[in-house]
């Protein structure tokens, strides 16, 4: 887990409190969080080897046919996940991806992963690049809604014999968003006390929900107390 200016000791309640937000309000990002954004997103992209890139005040790319169809209303600000093709390419946009998500939550923000609902962004792509998912960004109407959640055996080998630790990155990988709170997945925690993590075998976007698990999994676990297998 890279550094992050994420304060550590509420991260559980940042992930408890973030749920997606399609409806947005009329109300500017104000100048200083945008700039703490930006500056955590070129750190983020430096440690990721992506760009990403959040663009503001764009009413375009929410004001298309399909994403009507997906229920935004006034969504003008949004982060794109721009990456060079790579196997894993999809996978880091997941993880650094929500990383950003939860800093913009603890910032006070709302957002949304998108992955096919929304127009064409005004993104900036060099050569070799492309784009992966976009996240909305903004004020919301709302707080969103909790989705229930699949029991923690179904998506681990959680026994009562294994490490607190592993419990909690378990418990804080069920709090991560993923396409249509599919939650396909599994952590498993092996006699070398290395985990495993393995995403579904059919399904959308499930590269890009393993990298945002394995965020959750690794602040909720801490990452000095496991490696990854």
């Amino acid at each position: 887990m890279p550094e992050t200016t994420i304060n550590m000791s509420e991260i559980i309640e940042l992930m408890k409190a973030r749920h997606s937000v399609r409806q947005y309000l009329s109300k500017p990002i104000p100048e200083e969080i945008r700039k703490q954004l930006d500056d955590y997103t070129a750190e983020l992209n430096r440690q990721g080897n992506l760009h990403m890139q959040i663009i503001y005040d764009e009413p375009d790319c929410f004001n298309s046919r399909i994403a009507h169809y997906g229920r935004f209303e006034n969504c003008t600000n949004y982060i794109a996940m721009i990456g060079k093709k790579a196997s894993d390419m999809e996978e880091r946009c997941g993880y650094y991806g929500e990383l950003l998500v939860l800093k913009a939550q603890e910032s006070g923000l709302n957002t949304c992963w998108v992955a096919l609902t929304h127009g064409k962004s005004k993104a900036i792509l060099n050569p070799g690049e492309t784009e992966v998912i976009i996240i909305a960004l903004g004020y919301g109407k709302n707080q969103g809604v909790t989705h229930r959640n699949k029991p923690v055996r179904d998506v681990s080998n959680l026994t009562d014999t294994c490490p607190d630790w592993f419990k909690r990155g378990v418990e804080a990988a069920l709090l991560a968003p993923t396409a249509v709170n599919q939650q396909k997945f599994k952590l498993t925690l092996n006699d070398d006390n290395t985990v495993s993590a393995k995403p579904g075998l059919i399904g959308s976007c499930l590269k890009i929900d393993l990298g945002i698990i394995k965020c959750h999994f690794e602040l909720g676990a801490g990452k000095e107390n496991f490696n990854w297998k």
